[in-house]
């Protein structure tokens, strides 16, 4: 595999990010997968060693840090789900080969943005991933973080009217759906996941549930630590394949 770091200029941000290739072609149908960190202190760490388990795999992959993370440019309290969404479509359509299908993981927060991604992509996704996923309500979306996105999200029930409900219970037969979650979750609400299982499973997405007894939030750091897990993710997500 080929590990290539770089930064790209997009929304008024030097975006940090790293890019692994294949060292040899997959037999299986080759996807684009785009592996995107959580809110807080996420960065690009340890997405990085789940997008190397693909490129192991044959497929093109790529992670990064969105504005305010990692080694990204800008301020935490200046990024918004909108802002996330709009820098996640940049780094896809400026370096991900766009010939190919694209696939989607994303850790925590970011479950909004693979259901914004999958809305805007449309026919081109075949398979997302869902790790301990959050979903707002619509009026957060183009809310700053620190410019009142808090009081939104700590309304009772806000995120039940979210659209990412409504994209996941709309993705079409022939997309993959993974959900990833940790027997017991002290940061996502159970109802919260309860409403995303519900919505995969209403779909006519082929839908598989992972539960990881030992793993907490943090299910990117798991994934990153533990192999077996790791690989029964990805496995569940683009098929075994070849191993490289």
């Amino acid at each position: 595999m080929r590990t290539t770091p770089f930064t790209l200029a997009c929304d008024g941000e030097v975006l940090a990010c790293v890019t692994v290739e294949p060292a040899v072609a997959s037999t299986a149908p080759v996807v684009a997968v785009l592996v995107l960190h959580g809110a807080g202190n996420g960065d690009k760490q340890s997405p990085s060693v789940l997008a190397a388990a693909f490129a192991a795999r044959g497929h093109h992959a790529l992670a990064f840090d969105f504005s305010g993370h990692g080694d990204s440019t800008g301020a935490l309290s200046e990024l918004s789900l909108r802002r996330r969404f709009e820098q996640a479509r940049t780094v896809v359509d400026t370096c991900l080969p766009a010939d190919v299908p694209l696939a989607v993981v994303g850790f925590s927060m970011s479950g909004q943005t693979v259901a914004d991604l999958a809305a805007h992509y449309r026919d081109r996704v075949v398979a997302i991933g869902l790790g301990a996923p959050a979903v707002y309500a619509a009026r957060a979306w183009p809310v700053a973080f620190g410019a009142g996105f808090t009081g939104i999200i700590r309304t009772p029930d806000s995120w039940r009217d979210s659209p990412a409900l409504d994209v996941f219970r709309e993705l079409p037969a022939g997309v993959r759906a993974v959900l990833a979650t940790p027997a017991v979750d002290a940061v996502i609400p159970p109802s919260v996941t309860e409403a995303v299982e519900e919505a995969l499973g209403a779909s006519r997405a082929e839908y598989v549930r992972l539960v990881l007894p030992e793993a907490d939030h943090r299910l990117s750091l798991w994934f990153a630590s533990d192999a077996a897990s790791r690989e029964g993710f990805v496995d569940a997500l683009v098929g075994e394949g070849d191993r490289a």
